[in-house]
């Protein structure tokens, strides 16, 4: 079937087609229906009863599949490599599982994960899923405050940490870390687990933290637990407005039809594949896609401990699709924008075999076109951006790579998907024509996988997502939709810049900074004027080796700006800088800078990368006459 015979399947009948894609999980009490009016934005087959745990791991042992790798580690800082099949992982899972219930883990319980990018992490994932747990993985090496902020919200009754994580030339102490958050914690765990990897071992706590091994010697391997199908599977907390998180509920059966739907369908991928999402797990992408939707549809999955560059060079990407026969390629924009800069001729992609390779997949951030066609050209494949949140779970619009691939038009992440009827409105919540910028909404209800509350958040769910344009999910993006039903992606509704009364695009502009042959990577903000309201104002990063001065280059793209978007743009001011501020999963913190140029206070987002940053954007704010204090 052709996309649009797909997409109107479910629109015509968005029961029978969840129904149909739900036969694909093993049910232990399969649905009786697909969805129920229930709950502040609906549940999906909330009647029925399944494990995570045995849809992702035991059922493709009992299907004779268990000498199959099911996780590939590749660890570039530590030079090791290791696979697990997928007999091992569920035998490694259900004692894990085993060693929790022997300590009191039962279903319901919250268990918090704060793991560097190892197996066992996904181990202790699922083991929490095989008990009906609802874990919280939180990024590994997060500050203090910030984990013990979620160990009040979500209560856990257990930590499972890991002694340390490792960055290129350093190694990143969790357990002083994870110490000091329990201290400043209201609530208290009642015990912690501790991976002790050889690069340092932690100091264990009397009384409360145990060793990972010792941890479960003995223990009796726990079978799968069936829970609700509105059980929660785990809370993710993603960042909030106010300064406190929000916590994203994901519900278990939902969370497992719409995965499993998506590997086939979006990204090409059926069981014995290998797929490999280059993110962390303790972001959305690492949830969906490095856990547990490749598990759930039997293919291998790629667990990388490194960057995109230095470790050791530009073509570690490519270097671990030769060697582990890569079919689909998951990554940032920003993740190619950095190999880009470094090897701009793309010499190192030229050194390997990477026949296996069908496409590469793009989101977190927008993804200019000049950064896919660099690409493209590179690789001779389709480069897919698609566009998705950490509430959603999975991609709102993509070209769907496995149903057929469609025409790519470079600045849009293509179609919605089925599930997703995508909206434009204007502000007062009226549906704006073909072509016009507006605010991105969802008609409700979102499909399967998607979030139906925030942890023990209810007001602030309605309030957050539902009450500004009632009937619709809010998904706090800005863009439109052109004549053949294509989304644009423009910028966060925070990031459209009204510039004398005309409502304009950042990204926009930065598609137009980006074509310029020396700049590898760019951002535009709106800075307060008197007189105009806002005016645009770029950051621009030079590629290496580009053979050409910051004068002529911040000159060039103000010309090209003018050209291409008119006057009424009123771009006159660009600065190069070495790098932009951005959050450990890529997205460039736009907002963090717009206060730094306005001589506004601000606080370092707790998912910045590196806080220094954010002094060198204010010594080159300052050198523009900006007011920053």
């Amino acid at each position: 079937m052709a996309y649009q015979d797909v997409y109107a399947g479910w629109q015509s009948d968005p029961e029978t087609f969840w129904m149909k894609a739900a036969q694909e999980i093993d049910w232990d009490q399969a649905p009786g229906r697909a969805y129920f009016d229930q709950g502040p934005a609906g549940e999906w087959f909330a009647d029925a009863r399944v494990n995570t745990c045995w849809n992702a791991v035991d059922r493709h042992v009992e299907a004779g599949r268990g000498d199959q790798l099911a996780i590939i580690h590749d660890s570039p800082i530590t030079h090791s490599y290791r696979g697990l099949t997928y007999r091992e992982l569920r035998d490694r899972v259900a004692n894990l599982a085993g060693a929790l219930r022997a300590k009191g883990i039962s279903k319901g319980d919250r268990v918090i994960i704060y793991m560097p990018m190892i197996p066992e992490a996904l181990e202790a994932m699922l083991a929490c899923a095989r008990l009906g747990a609802i874990h919280s993985v939180v990024f590994g090496g997060f500050a203090a405050h910030e984990l013990a902020v979620r160990i009040d919200d979500a209560k856990p009754k257990a930590i499972i940490a890991a002694s340390c994580g490792l960055e290129p030339g350093r190694v990143v102490h969790y357990k002083p870390l994870l110490d000091d958050a329990i201290d400043q914690a209201v609530h208290k765990p009642d015990f912690c687990v501790i991976f002790q990897r050889e690069q340092e071992v932690a100091q264990l706590t009397p009384g409360r933290d145990v060793a990972w091994h010792s941890f479960q010697f003995g223990a009796k391997p726990a079978d799968c637990v069936p829970v609700e199908g509105n059980h929660p599977a785990y809370i993710l907390y993603t960042s909030g407005t106010t300064g406190q998180p929000k916590g994203v509920i994901r519900h278990t059966a939902g969370h497992l039809v719409a995965l499993n739907w998506s590997m086939k369908n979006i990204y090409g991928i059926d069981a014995g594949d290998v797929f490999w999402a280059a993110s962390d797990v303790g972001w959305v992408v690492g949830h969906s896609y490095i856990c547990y939707g490749p598990l759930i549809s039997g293919a291998t999955t790629i667990v990388f401990e490194g960057k995109p560059v230095g470790t050791p060079d530009a073509g570690a990407f490519w270097r671990i699709i030769q060697n582990h026969r890569v079919k689909s390629f998951f990554t940032a924009p920003t993740a190619i924008r950095a190999v880009k800069r470094e090897d701009p001729d793309g010499e190192l992609i030229r050194e390997y075999n990477l026949s296996s390779l069908q496409a590469v997949f793009l989101a977190g951030e927008r993804a200019d076109p000049d950064t896919i066609e660099w690409l493209e050209t590179k690789l001779d494949l389709p480069v897919i951006d698609h566009w998705w949140q950490t509430e959603t779970g999975w991609a709102i619009a993509s070209n769907p790579f496995g149903i057929e691939p469609m025409p790519v038009k470079k600045g849009s992440p293509s179609v919605s998907m089925p599930g997703y009827d995508v909206q434009i409105l204007d502000e007062s919540g009226q549906q704006m024509p073909r072509g016009a910028l507006g605010s991105i909404a969802i008609r409700l209800p979102l499909p399967p996988g998607t979030l139906p509350n925030l942890w023990n958040a209810e007001d602030r769910f309605r309030k957050s997502y539902l009450e500004k344009f009632p009937g619709y999910y809010e998904t706090g993006d800005a863009g439109y939709i052109d004549d053949d039903g294509y989304l644009y992606i423009m910028a966060r509704t925070d990031d459209v810049i009204n510039v004398a009364g005309h409502r304009l695009s950042t990204g926009a502009m930065e598609e137009v900074l980006s074509s310029h042959p020396a700049v590898a990577e760019c951002a535009v903000i709106g800075v307060a004027d008197p007189l105009k309201g806002q005016m645009p104002l770029g950051f621009l990063c030079l590629k290496k080796g580009a053979n050409v001065t910051e004068e002529q280059v911040v000159h060039d793209v103000v010309a090209q700006v003018r050209n291409k978007i008119g006057p009424v743009a009123a771009f006159k001011r660009a600065c190069v800088v070495e790098r932009l501020p951005k959050t450990r999963s890529g997205k460039i913190l736009r907002a963090t800078m717009v206060k730094i140029a306005n001589g506004e206070q601000y606080k370092p987002p707790a998912t910045i990368d590196d806080p220094e940053i954010l002094n060198e954007i204010g010594d080159a704010l300052k050198r523009l006459g900006y007011p920053v204090t």
